[in-house]
């Protein structure tokens, strides 16, 4: 018979999977330091030896890693998404762009009608709360500010449509988006009427997910990214017709 005596779980072995269902979820992100051993045993409600034990099977995994002197971390688990030779690719060429904003209308158009049928209304508050931030930045005119904020917005939606799998895979994607591979979002905000259009955008984004309008919310999105990718390749045009202009001048100062 397939039966085996039930044993107590070890309370190392307890902590271990807490803390992975955490990184998992994406609640625990790479990179984010852990309390102190003493306030995190405490929190957990185990003895420090247990601890040490979970944290131990965490590092062996991958998951946690340790800074001498700082303390206890997420590793670094989206490093390893794509290799360094095809981000480099990535960055230079432009068709990489457009496929990235293809990739992420067609996965984040998802992710929004999951999100305004499945999230809880607490998931809704929290995205809620972070387009109410945007609204205060747009006053303050910081590009940066925005530019991260507008991160943190889709960022939200993701995480409120409860996949894990596509949670990780975008939070890569948004990763090699920060560091400027695919382009530089802080430069979508230095415009007057592209910073008005890119708020009005979000907000009929949060107004379908308020609304539990599923494919209000899906057609949002791709609207806000089909206004991306116009914009980027208006950008890449008017650079080209500059480089133009300036060899018709440097020729035409030469003659």
């Amino acid at each position: 018979m397939p039966f085996q005596k039930v044993t107590p779980e070890k309370l190392s072995t307890a902590v271990t999977r807490q803390i992975e269902k955490l990184i998992l979820r994406g609640i625990l992100r790479p990179g984010e330091r852990l309390p102190a051993e003493r306030e995190l045993a405490e929190r957990m409600g185990v003895s420090r030896p247990s601890l040490r034990e979970a944290v131990g099977a965490l590092q062996d995994k991958g998951l946690l890693t340790t800074r001498a002197g700082a303390g206890i971390f997420v590793a670094d688990v989206l490093g390893n998404a794509f290799s360094e030779a095809l981000i480099r690719l990535f960055s230079e060429h432009d068709e990489a762009v457009f496929d990235y904003i293809a990739f992420r209308r067609d996965l984040e158009g998802l992710a929004a009608e999951r999100t305004a049928r499945l999230a809880s209304d607490t998931d809704l508050k929290v995205v809620a709360e972070i387009f109410a931030k945007m609204e205060a930045a747009h006053s303050r005119r910081s590009p940066e500010e925005e530019a991260r904020l507008d991160a943190e917005f889709h960022m939200a939606i993701i995480e409120a449509s409860h996949n894990v799998v596509m949670l990780h895979m975008v939070r890569s994607m948004f990763q090699l988006l920060r560091e400027g591979v695919f382009y530089n979002r802080q430069m979508m905000f230095r415009q007057r009427t592209t910073r008005g259009a890119l708020l009005d955008q979000h907000r009929a984004i949060n107004a379908a997910l308020q609304a539990r309008d599923a494919q209000g919310a899906r057609g949002a999105v791709e609207a806000h990214l089909n206004y991306v990718e116009r914009c980027l390749a208006d950008q890449q045009k008017a650079t080209r017709n500059e480089e133009i202009a300036r060899q018709r001048l440097q020729h035409e100062k030469s003659r």
